[in-house]
């Protein structure tokens, strides 16, 4: 049977994370007579990033500045700024004196980037196996495509949170679902919100102008919306040196950095946001028609499905229980890292552990598998060891240098494609 294409490395994914490092593999290529061979593999069918909440007016909580090459590269022709010099908006953009784009507008970014190097790319890929890694690591597509790489880089994102025995139906939706389904619902009477953070807060708001006529039920855990610290001291923890004083610091010293900091970026709302929602609040009050309810201190505790979803919250002070039946549930209750080692199988079960069960990963943020000769790198999951970054634009960057300058290093001085040319892949 034919020999699969090899690579030097294969990158699972083509989010933000593994297009910055497509992009850091190009620029590489272009000033070295020993280019690396890179390819990725996406499941979408086309570039995509949260698409479900590109809410119009949404802006990001991160610095342009911090977009997928400038801190790497601040000449590179991939950069937010050249982005808008070719959409001839640059001039328009300085004016505007914002360090925080659209969200829309950074989107668009991202798939101007990555329509420059879409060569390097195969949408509806879904990659379901992973195997070998001595040398050659085998990637299997769900269309049975096969792949070898020496090197693994393995983005595949966030996986939506819900809360225990929550289940996803017509009317009960995860918030990325957002912008896909919201164009079935007509004229709801009453909508609940589930969450505390930044999604929480903008699908509350959003709900809140999409439908005039019906009641917005926000339901959260803390007394009230908390701000997201961006102050320039707390803002450090995010500067690639952060991501060395993390991995470095005792177990109990990471653990106390997280809780000092994790209002950097968990459950926590921008100011203007938490402040408009106020303003919403009051207003009502004023007119004497509530429509915005805030159940602070509160959770709920028993959601039932029938023509509607009854959905039972408990004040967590009082105990007192209140039934809102309502046309529509959206969970704003986050995202949690994918687990990689279900991919990589027999791969994966070769990686070394802690004792907490975490995955080990190396500074250069390569799992730890001593018997595994070709090289696992992880785009996010990788919190416990290096910090709030994981899985965050504003070290992107930094991150992909750094694996790539990892996989140059570490490039075998033997041509391993002549020396293994003869084995066989079922």
């Amino acid at each position: 049977m034919p020999v699969p294409p090899e690579f030097d490395l294969i990158g699972v994914g083509f989010g933000p994370s593994n297009l910055a490092l497509a992009i850091a593999v190009a620029e590489h290529n272009a000033t070295t007579a020993e280019p690396v061979t890179a390819h990725f593999l996406e499941r979408q069918p086309r570039f995509g990033w949260h698409r479900g909440m590109l809410l119009e007016d949404a802006t990001m909580q991160v610095s342009f500045l911090k977009d997928l090459v400038t801190m790497r590269n601040p000449a590179s022709g991939f950069s937010f700024l050249s982005y808008l010099h070719s959409q001839g908006r640059l001039v328009d953009f300085i004016n505007h004196k914002n360090l925080f784009p659209l969200r829309v507008e950074f989107h668009d970014y991202f798939e101007w980037a990555a329509a420059k190097v879409d060569d390097r790319v195969s949408y509806g890929h879904d990659v379901v196996s992973v195997r070998g890694g001595d040398p050659y690591f085998e990637v299997r597509t769900a269309d049975g495509d096969v792949y070898r790489a020496r090197d693994l880089v393995v983005g595949t994102g966030l996986r939506p949170n819900l809360p225990e025995g929550a289940e996803i139906s017509d009317r009960i939706w995860h918030n990325h679902q957002l912008l896909y389904r919201i164009d079935d619902v007509e004229e709801p009477v009453r909508c609940v919100v589930v969450g505390a953070g930044q999604s929480a807060a903008e699908v509350t708001a959003f709900l809140h102008d999409r439908f005039p006529a019906a009641e917005v039920c926000s339901v959260f855990a803390r007394y009230g919306y908390s701000p997201s610290d961006d102050s320039s001291f707390a803002n450090r923890i995010f500067d690639p040196d952060g991501v060395d004083a993390f991995y470095s610091a005792p177990e109990d010293v990471k653990q106390r950095l997280m809780n000092y900091h994790g209002n950097t970026n968990y459950s926590a709302v921008d100011l203007d946001l938490i402040d408009d929602l106020y303003r919403r609040v009051y207003r009502e009050k004023v007119q004497g028609r509530q429509r915005l309810r805030i159940f602070n201190t509160s959770r709920p505790v028993d959601i039932t499905e029938d023509e509607l979803v009854r959905v039972t919250v408990e004040s967590l002070t009082t105990g007192e229980k209140t039934v809102l039946d309502a046309d529509l549930v959206v969970y704003a209750t986050g995202y949690r890292p994918a687990d990689p080692t279900s991919l990589l199988g027999e791969v994966g079960e070769r990686c070394r552990r802690d004792e907490r069960g975490r995955l080990r990963v190396e500074r250069d943020y390569r799992l730890v598998a001593p018997d595994v000769r070709g090289g696992i790198y992880l785009q996010g999951g990788t919190e416990h060891t290096h910090g709030i970054t994981s899985s965050l634009l504003s070290n992107t960057a930094v991150r992909v240098g750094e694996i790539l300058a990892s996989i140059l290093e570490r490039r075998p001085a033997l041509d391993w494609s002549a020396e293994y040319a003869v084995k066989e892949w079922a």
